[in-house]
């Protein structure tokens, strides 16, 4: 029986219980797949943060890699001027203050501030105008050394402009009347150049194929780097001198085919992260490679700054402190 009863006990089943399963995890959330609004060259990237609060037609990529065989830092802010919904505003100061302070003390909804064009002792040398109000012209007289003395020259130099109903284009520039308000473009520029008899005062039928320029809403700089899609710098022509061939950074602004405006800050004399930023040619590159089949310089060096929703982007060329400026572009809701 002690036998019997032991065999019987070691042959009860010692199976665990059935359980059911544990039920799969959810599937993850997919991520919202972002179209880029203009074509991204290689390396350039949508950046989710910056992008943060931008209105649908806007959007700002970064760059950080190799271009022109070199380190290079950049940001790009392309927005499409035809959805009436983002307001083109250039702005003049009456004293310098930085992109920031710009952004900051602008009311309503704000996305973002830019430097604009050139300026020196509290004076803008670049056209600014918003909302067919034109506050600065492109400089109009410049002094040069002529046959060892000092003499005057008139250079037609570049704006890049926004119409009424959101076209954008560029265009070598004059403001024709003592008031400013009348601005003249032209096909081409007028060809001064160094060293040679300066060019007449450009009017409506000087440099030929003159014709009123008619933006809403404009900004000067200097000089063409992109026209009608090719590569076209015409520092000389415009008399400009901006350390054209070295690596800089800078500030740049045009527009693709479909009427896409692309703004672009390079990052520049950043020499603890290697970063040299671009001459002139190879921004013009860089524009290009965007789509943009129009584009024009705008000031550089020390005063490129893109602040967008009130962050720097670029790190500042004055050894990273943001330089006062003139003027800027303010892009907010309208």
């Amino acid at each position: 029986m002690i036998v019997f009863t032991t065999i019987i006990a070691c042959s009860k089943s010692t199976s665990p219980a059935t359980t059911n399963p544990p039920p799969p995890p959810p599937p993850p959330t997919p991520v919202p797949t972002i179209t880029p609004i203009i074509n991204l060259p290689n390396s350039w990237y949508y950046s989710s943060t910056l992008n943060n609060g931008l209105p649908t037609g806007m959007q700002v990529f970064t760059f950080d890699s190799i271009f022109a065989g070199r380190k290079t830092k950049a940001f790009c802010l392309a927005f499409n001027p035809k959805l009436n919904t983002i307001d083109f505003k250039p702005v003049l100061s009456a004293s310098i203050k930085t992109p920031s302070s710009f952004f900051a003390e602008e009311t309503g909804v704000v996305y973002a501030a830019i430097n604009g064009g050139y300026f020196g002792s509290n004076q803008s040398f670049s056209l600014v105008e918003y909302n067919n109000v034109v506050a600065s012209a492109n400089i109009k007289a410049l002094t040069r050394t002529f046959n060892g003395a000092n003499t005057s020259y008139f250079p037609t130099r570049a704006a890049f402009g926004i119409d009424a109903t959101g076209n954008a284009s560029t265009a070598w520039i004059y403001n024709t009347t003592s008031d400013n308000q009348t601005i003249y473009s032209y096909p081409a520029p007028s060809p001064n150049m160094l060293n040679v008899a300066p060019q007449p005062v450009p009017t409506a039928s000087f440099p030929v194929g003159g014709s009123l320029w008619n933006m809403n809403s404009a900004i000067g700089g200097s000089p063409m780097l992109i026209k009608n899609s090719a590569i076209n710098i015409t520092d000389n022509e415009e008399l400009i001198s901006i350390n054209n061939t070295t690596s800089r950074p800078r500030t740049a602004i045009g527009h693709n085919a479909n009427g896409i405006v692309i703004i672009v800050a390079i990052e520049g004399d950043n020499t603890s992260a290697g970063i040299a930023g671009l001459n002139l040619n190879e921004t013009a590159t860089l524009m290009q490679n965007f789509g943009c089949t129009n584009a024009i310089n705008l000031d550089g060096g020390g005063s490129t700054s893109m602040v967008v929703r009130g962050s720097l982007t670029v790190r500042p060329g004055d050894n990273g402190v943001e330089r006062p400026v003139i003027s800027a572009i303010i892009l907010k809701q309208k």
